[in-house]
């Protein structure tokens, strides 16, 4: 099934996608931070967003 871009919220909201790039943008741009730098952030801890903002403020 492919992603509907309608419909968000739920385990959407929870998790990081850096495979897509309108998810890419949007959540470097809610974290205030570059693609890069999020990209980064996940491959080091994960998709959770709450373990990603952690790892953002703590570098």
């Amino acid at each position: 099934m492919s992603d509907d871009k309608t419909q968000s919220g739920g385990q959407d909201r929870e998790r990081v996608n850096v495979n897509q790039e309108y998810e890419l943008r949007d959540w470097a741009n809610s974290l205030n931070t570059t693609p890069e730098r999020l990209k980064e952030a996940v491959q080091a801890v994960g998709d959770r967003a709450e373990k990603v903002r952690e790892y953002l403020r703590g570098k």
